[in-house]
């Protein structure tokens, strides 16, 4: 037997001003071939469960690509094709099934539904081969993605601390069918619902009541069942929420599942979206809190979901009010790198910190906060990650250093890269657990590394591409009517 096991994922923020060609997954990991297993046959991560499975079933494995990138904007032409032919060239070589880890919110220019692309063409040229798919939490999912598939599955946690589960999941039934002992059905439906990706936590509510109903209906029977809270930083028609049910042999059991689930969604969807409040108030708050760490999350400038994470509204805020044992995390500056590697260590300078790019989306231009202070430490940026969100996968900051300003340190660093796991601080001498404020550039992963060291959470409503306040974005191509863009008759009567 002859298994293709391939990942393809980019989270596509529209909005963004941050290229997304091949140097970009290049800097995140791109591997080919033996490299794909080296890299992720030991992690916690979706491939390694594949991997797994597939040595299990004695399978020859074929790997021709595994490649990701921090979210930003438009893949561009030559790294979608890059990445989509690989997977074809596999696939045209005539495998016994197609296993692949798939984002599900993947724009490129070439195409606006860039998984649902690669499986309507992996489907042209393997029309009987098996294929399963794993789905981030925030994919905007499409009917080109569940039709040329035979079963689909997303994360049922938001941090993402279960894709080796899902992936096992998934896999098992693909097996399952290659060996006639299932026959997997799906069923699905798109809400007109602009959920926030603040608002998706799985911790929380409304998607901890979603994700429990979801557990149930498998618990009855199913094959498989995953909500999807989609991602709205993607201005294209078929952004928003969704779910999908994988039954054995029986649609109606599929779409029953999947009705019960879907009422649950729309009847919450108030809950799906963000209130704010003016983020010199919030700092104000942060500053009366008598013990730490408390956290403050720069969630408008997440990297996470397309940020530029080089906005230093937040940071011009916190130093503002003259708080003090602050930790930031991370501000992205290759220039101010360069600048405090010229000075050297132990060398105090005015630093023009951040503010290096514009954002035409929101009409903005990037605005320097100058900040004395001393260059205290250097480093690769180069770590492994300890924490329960890719653990095991070795990650890059590039070259970063600490900025110290007397009140706060800040990690400034060459590749953009979310602060999900303790890594980013103790790569470079700062131990978070000592601090009274981390500045997180995150939105939820943040809690896989962070949650409980956290005394107190606030969310610092800045700047940034990333913002959770719909009414800044310009939409022109998503679908309308859709909530809380417009009002919305109930689509489930």
């Amino acid at each position: 037997m002859r298994v293709v096991i391939a990942m393809m994922k980019h989270e596509t923020n529209t909005f963004s001003p941050v290229p997304t060609d091949w140097a970009r997954f290049e800097a995140w990991g791109a591997y080919f071939g033996k490299d794909v297993i080296a890299a992720y046959e030991h992690t916690n991560m979706t491939l390694g469960a594949y991997i797994r499975l597939a040595r299990e079933a004695g399978a020859e494995l074929v790997t021709p690509i595994a490649a990701e990138a921090m979210p930003s904007g438009p893949v561009s032409a030559q790294a979608y094709a890059r990445m989509s032919d690989a997977i074809l060239e596999a696939v045209a070589a005539g495998p016994d099934a197609i296993m692949l880890d798939l984002h599900g919110a993947m724009v490129a220019e070439t195409t606006s539904d860039g998984e649902g692309t690669l499986l309507t063409r992996i489907r042209a040229l393997a029309p009987r081969t098996p294929v399963c798919v794993t789905l981030d939490l925030h994919a905007n999912l499409t009917q080109a993605m569940v039709a040329n598939c035979d079963c689909l599955i997303g994360y049922k946690t938001y941090p993402h601390v279960d894709m080796f589960e899902v992936g096992t999941q998934i896999g098992r039934i693909l097996f399952d069918l290659l060996r006639g002992r299932a026959r997997p059905v799906m069923a699905w439906r798109r809400l007109p619902l602009l959920s926030q990706t603040l608002r998706q936590g799985t911790d929380d509510e409304p998607m901890r009541s979603l994700i429990r109903a979801a557990r149930a209906e498998e618990a009855n029977g199913l094959l498989a069942a995953s909500v999807f809270g989609g991602f709205a930083l993607a201005d294209i028609e078929h952004a928003g929420a969704s779910a999908v049910c994988v039954a054995e042999g029986r649609r109606d059991s599929a779409e029953a599942a999947l009705a019960r689930i879907l009422a649950r969604y729309w009847d919450a969807r108030a809950e799906c979206v963000y209130r704010g409040r003016p983020l010199a108030e919030t700092v104000a708050e942060a500053k009366r809190l008598p013990d730490g760490p408390v956290i403050l999350l720069d969630h408008a400038d997440n990297v996470g979901s397309g940020g530029t994470q080089d906005v230093m509204t937040a940071i011009a805020e916190v130093e503002r009010q003259g708080l003090s044992d602050v930790a930031v995390a991370a501000v992205w500056d290759p220039a101010a790198v360069a600048a405090m590697a010229r000075a050297g260590v132990g060398a105090t300078l005015a630093l023009p910190l951040g503010g290096k790019t514009d954002m035409p989306a929101l009409g903005l231009p990037g605005r320097p906060l100058v900040l004395t202070g001393k260059v205290k430490l250097f480093s690769d940026g180069e770590f492994v990650v300890r924490g329960p969100m890719y653990h095991g996968l070795k990650v890059s900051l590039g070259r970063a250093a600490v900025f110290d300003t007397g009140r706060m340190e800040i990690v400034v660093v060459s590749r953009h890269h979310e602060p999900w796991d303790r890594g980013v601080f103790t790569s470079l001498g700062i131990d978070p657990a000592s601090k009274k404020y981390l500045l997180l550039k995150s939105r939820i992963h943040y809690r896989a590394g962070f949650a409980e060291l956290a005394r107190h959470t606030l969310t610092l409503d800045g700047e940034g591409v990333t913002t959770s306040d719909n009414r800044l974005l310009d939409y022109r191509r998503v679908r309308r009517p859709i909530y809380p863009l417009d009002q919305v008759n109930d689509p489930m009567a």
